[in-house]
């Protein structure tokens, strides 16, 4: 199912998804329709959200879904994909399915060396998602794959929103701006969405590289 919602920011408009569905963030996806347009002519951002209730999984489990023997052959060929690489690696593990969501699955590794696959600020982690979305783009391109372990991923947003609240307040007191650690566009993204409506500072990104960093600066009062 699709709905579409309105708020002065993307995250605003997420809430008001959250609120008003009663549904948990990982549970849909996002379309941006109207981005925020800053300026004279302000404007709200506008998103569409992917998710499916109750009665349509219900249906889906009942009637079948026409694709799932692919879908078991491409998932088993992933896992395998990825307990190799796990095993070349010399830190084996188990690696199950989390969640099925259009074109997009997520795997999770349990592993007793689940530290080291996790690589310090997350970066094994990600090297290991890299090289398996390599392979999965030569069995279908379409498809995506999110590999996690030990819930690092969602505990590692959550700590990024936290630190870049912090250092916002320090700004606003101090009046002086703060570089935020290098960052990939994934987490620049969600400290601009964290800091869009955090009166009295604004966020730019500096650097050349893909691991860019975010300067936070006081505004004019």
């Amino acid at each position: 199912m699709t709905r579409e919602f309105e708020g002065r920011s993307e995250q605003a408009a997420i809430d008001k998804a959250i609120e008003e569905l009663q549904i948990e963030r990982e549970d849909f996806d996002i379309e941006i329709l109207e981005p925020v347009k800053k300026g004279f002519f302000k404007r709200n951002v506008k998103i569409r959200i992917h998710y499916n209730d109750g009665s349509e999984e219900a249906l889906n489990n009942e009637i079948g879904n026409k694709q799932a023997p692919l879908n078991s052959e491409f998932e088993e060929q992933v896992i395998d994909f990825v307990i190799g690489l796990l095993n070349k690696m010399g830190f084996p593990g188990t690696v199950s399915v989390s969640f099925r969501k259009d074109a997009k699955i997520g795997l999770t590794i349990e592993s007793d060396f689940s530290s080291i696959i996790i690589g310090r600020k997350g970066k094994n982690l990600d090297a290991i998602q890299l090289l398996t979305n390599v392979f999965v783009g030569r069995i279908d391109p379409d498809q995506k794959v999110i590999i996690d372990s030990e819930n690092y991923r969602m505990r590692h947003e959550e700590q990024i929103i936290r630190i870049a609240y912090k250092t916002a307040e320090q700004v606003k007191y101090n009046g002086r701006s703060r570089l935020l650690e290098p960052m990939n566009p994934f987490e620049r993204r969600l400290v601009h969405t964290a800091l869009n409506e955090f009166d009295g500072v604004d966020t730019k990104s500096e650097g050349d590289s893909l691991y860019k960093q975010i300067r936070i600066i006081p505004t004019k009062k």
